[in-house]
């Protein structure tokens, strides 16, 4: 067992993946000669070279598309995209290609590629640089979406996203990377579609993923103090989406609040609060309450961004909304 940051895991899972499979490939803006934007990069190119770490030009739909046609001719691509803002470039592939060519073949092709990408608002990165998009794709059938949200949840999912034949869009966090948690050194994967109850509790239960997972940890820990038991399930996995550890937390604890960086509306929030709305219902002591940004594309002043997302304190007061 290692203690390493969500960064080292990242990286130390692609240089593993790139060595035990010849056909896995990285491809990206930035990610050989500079070594990637975050660092995830680093040492690869130089320990695999130039004809498996890929520097693309800014390009998005071109290089996203080569490696649809690379991943149906059985490599394994893995595409690092700078932030999940800049994928919009790159929609019509991901969206009316990548996700439905093995439907549309018949069975005959598959798509076994990964794109990675960070999202949310980190830093004063402003209105086009901090968006949350994951919920785009985890409404599109045919394609898997991961957000894993410490270093142990990274490694297994990542490896579990290289391993698999359909298109994966794996979220990281800017916030997350130079967290730390124990991971083994085994090689061990972790099931795509499979959620974890991250912190088990009487009281409420907090649903939640990526980043918001840290929060919610958080946040449990300090409610602990004024005898507020919280239960933390973290999805890790917004496609497929695990409903059974949902609703079998929320009926152990009848109340349920969910927390998310995207917007308010029509965002993981709605989808988890139908979801316990209509599955656990007889079982709920207060309404379902969510947590979600503003809406209102996101402010540069500081003061206004952080007030504009959501955070540990609206997180606890939505949890005593309904618990007191």
């Amino acid at each position: 067992m290692s203690t390493i940051t969500y960064r080292q895991a990242l990286n130390r899972t692609l240089a593993e993946e790139l060595t035990r499979d010849e056909q896995v490939v990285l491809m990206g803006e930035e990610i050989g000669l500079f070594q990637g934007s975050y660092r995830i990069t680093e040492g690869l190119l130089e320990q695999f070279g130039p004809r498996r770490v890929v520097d693309t030009p800014i390009a998005e739909e071109g290089f996203v598309g080569v490696a649809i046609g690379a991943a149906m001719l059985g490599m394994r691509p893995v595409v690092e995209i700078m932030t999940i803002n800049f994928i919009l470039v790159a929609i019509d592939q991901v969206v009316n290609h990548a996700s439905k060519i093995h439907y549309m073949f018949g069975g005959q092709a598959r798509v076994p590629m990964v794109i990675r990408t960070p999202s949310g608002g980190t830093g004063q990165l402003a209105a086009t640089h901090s968006q949350s998009f994951e919920n785009w794709f985890a409404y599109c059938p045919g394609l898997k979406v991961v957000a894993p949200a410490t270093p142990y949840d990274a490694r297994g999912l990542l490896r579990a996203a290289i391993r698999d034949d359909d298109p994966v869009i794996f979220i990281e966090s800017l916030a997350l990377y130079d967290t730390k948690g124990e991971v083994p050194d085994n090689d061990y994967v972790i099931p795509i579609g499979k959620a974890e109850v991250k912190r088990h509790g009487r009281d409420v239960t907090v649903v939640s993923y990526s980043r918001m997972t840290a929060v919610a940890l958080q946040v449990a820990q300090q409610l602990e103090a004024e005898g507020i038991s919280v239960e933390v399930v973290d999805l890790r996995s917004l496609r497929p989406l695990d409903r059974p550890t949902i609703i079998e937390s929320v009926k152990r604890t009848n109340r349920a609040v969910v927390i998310a960086e995207d917007w308010y509306s029509y965002g993981v929030t709605a989808e988890i609060a139908a979801t316990i709305q209509e599955e656990a219902f007889d079982y709920l002591d207060a309404p379902v309450v969510r947590v979600a940004g503003l809406e209102v594309p996101l402010p540069y002043a500081k003061d206004l961004s952080a007030a504009a997302k959501p955070s540990a304190h609206s997180l606890i007061h939505a949890i005593r909304s309904i618990v007191r």
